[in-house]
């Protein structure tokens, strides 16, 4: 048998302090939010408070650390210090740099917007409709309800029959269900009630067909009126029998089957193109929110020089509330200091402690966002100063991490849905990050440059035959960056550009 032994051995492990994890927790919010996270600390904890602190000067910073943790016994030996050094020294704001101040800080009302939703105008419709039968309103009301965000209604027949049982203890059959679909089909917008994309096309054409003919009966038949209606019926006709070969834009098969030219189905794809694939798009919807993107920087050219600010419209001036600091002067002048008293004032130091680290971790927040945002925008200065996507150098996060000696881990923090405003648009910090590649001639480029080389050229193909992914890797490698097909097809496809058939056009 072995001998079991014991032994001793010293590990060096590194453990974050609380101000540490409430400093990375901050350094992953935007702006957008920061103001609500401000708010519930301020909710939380009484001893911090908000607002500009008159007779005192705004560039003065606050230089002590706070304590790591507050016991009765520390305080005893501690509590007079305290008192006559950090109650003197009042924290100031973080506002401290005047760069830290936006152009546009001054409050902006933001109109509210009254608008009907699209479910809203179905209801009053259904309210024009003469049903008297009760059971006949709840079904029409249970179909509206049934409407999807897009104006499509694909819950079957028998589902319906089940939700009003279930949810209203009406009993019907699938055949009302079905009669009352038809009249909400007749709704506006034209398509709403579809079942599929396909459905809903057809319906739109029907609707315009009826009122080319409705037209053609009130005033003389022209020529031009007969062509327009001749055109609908074959487009139509294309979405009902032929509707697969035109997703697929198997233009050729559709020419074959319908008899025409290529001109011919050119003005009936027109025609198609022109309907509303969602009929509830126009329409608002209380579902949805508007989501304002706030930008955390914002970076300005002064004659052909960058400047870099901090957005803070989110983040207002914090300090220690004055009445927590004249408890603490009270009890200092007290000659009687009983139990009860002492465990009081240790907790509004506690408070108090806790501020200081809250306002400390805003300055720090606040510091490390300006350090590496501006480290970012001298890496990309040539971009940020033209806008040419194709001057966006490579750039990995161990990039800043190694110019501001941050961690990776918290330039990853403050990259994460951060915004920087410029004069050519609001850009997501993260964009700018890319890997390298290196060309034929040695030189390492920004694989967004090359997807800007990839768009240009699909944006200048031929329509009519576009490009397959083998000849867009041609292409790049006669401008120097070889890169396979299979990458080819990744970077389209992170462009959101579809396959070669699918960019066809007539």
């Amino acid at each position: 048998m072995s001998k079991q032994f014991l032994s001793h051995r010293q590990l060096q492990t590194q453990r974050l302090s609380p101000q540490q994890i409430q400093l990375m927790k901050l350094l992953q919010i935007p702006t957008a939010t920061l103001d609500q996270r401000i708010q519930e600390e301020l909710e939380a904890n009484p001893a911090l408070d908000e607002g500009v602190v008159h007779d005192e000067d705004p560039l003065k910073a606050e230089s002590e650390k706070p304590e790591e943790r507050t016991t009765e016994e520390d305080f005893k030996i501690e509590f007079d210090d305290y008192l006559s050094e950090q109650l003197n020294d009042d924290t100031a704001s973080y506002k401290y740099n005047a760069k830290n101040y936006s152009a546009d800080n001054e409050d902006k009302t933001i109109p509210v917007v009254v608008e009907v939703s699209f479910h809203e105008h179905l209801q009053r419709q259904l309210g024009l409709v003469k049903l008297r039968d009760e059971k006949k309103q709840a079904i029409a009301k249970q179909i509206i309800g049934s409407v999807d965000e897009d104006g499509y209604l694909r819950r079957e027949p028998d589902a319906i029959v089940n939700d009003l049982a279930f949810s209203q203890g009406i009993m019907c059959e699938e055949e009302e269900i079905i009669a009352m679909q038809e009249i909400v089909r007749g709704f506006e917008p034209a398509g709403v009630g579809a079942k599929d994309l396909q459905d809903c096309l057809s319906l739109q054409l029907k609707r315009k067909i009826s009122l080319a003919e409705n037209e053609a009966d009130d005033y003389d038949f022209e020529e031009e009126e007969e062509q327009s209606i001749e055109v609908l019926t074959k487009a139509l006709k294309i979405i009902t029998k032929y509707f697969d070969e035109f997703a697929k834009k198997h233009y050729k098969k559709l020419q074959r089957s319908l008899k025409i030219d290529e001109e011919e189905l050119k003005t009936i794809i027109d025609e198609v193109l022109k309907l509303n694939p969602k009929p509830a798009s126009t329409f608002g919807t209380t579902k949805e929110k508007i989501l304002y993107i706030i930008p955390d920087f914002i970076i300005q050219n002064n004659e052909g020089e960058l400047v870099l600010s901090l957005n803070s419209r989110n983040a207002p001036d914090l300090h220690i509330n004055n009445q927590y600091k004249t408890m603490l002067n009270t009890y200092k002048a007290g000659k009687k200091k009983d139990k009860k008293e002492k465990e009081a004032v240790l907790f509004i130091k506690q408070k108090i402690d806790s501020a200081r680290w809250f306002i400390d971790a805003i300055k720090q927040r606040q510091d490390t966002m300006y350090r590496t945002m501006y480290s970012i925008m001298q890496y990309q200065y040539d971009f940020l100063l033209t806008g040419d996507e194709k001057k966006l150098r490579p750039m990995i996060l161990k990039d800043i991490a190694d110019v501001t000696g941050l961690d990776i881990s918290t330039i990853s923090r403050v990259a994460n849905s951060k915004y920087v405003q410029t004069e050519f648009g609001t850009k997501l910090l993260k964009s700018f990050f890319s890997e390298s590649m290196q060309t034929d001639s040695g030189e390492e480029v920004s694989t967004l440059e090359v997807k800007k080389i990839l768009s240009e050229i699909i944006d200048e193909e031929p329509k009519k035959k576009p490009l397959s992914d083998e000849k867009l890797k041609d292409l790049l490698r006669e401008k120097g960056y070889n890169i396979a097909r299979r990458t080819v097809a990744k970077y389209r496809e992170q462009l959101s550009i579809p396959v070669a058939r699918l960019r066809k056009e007539l």
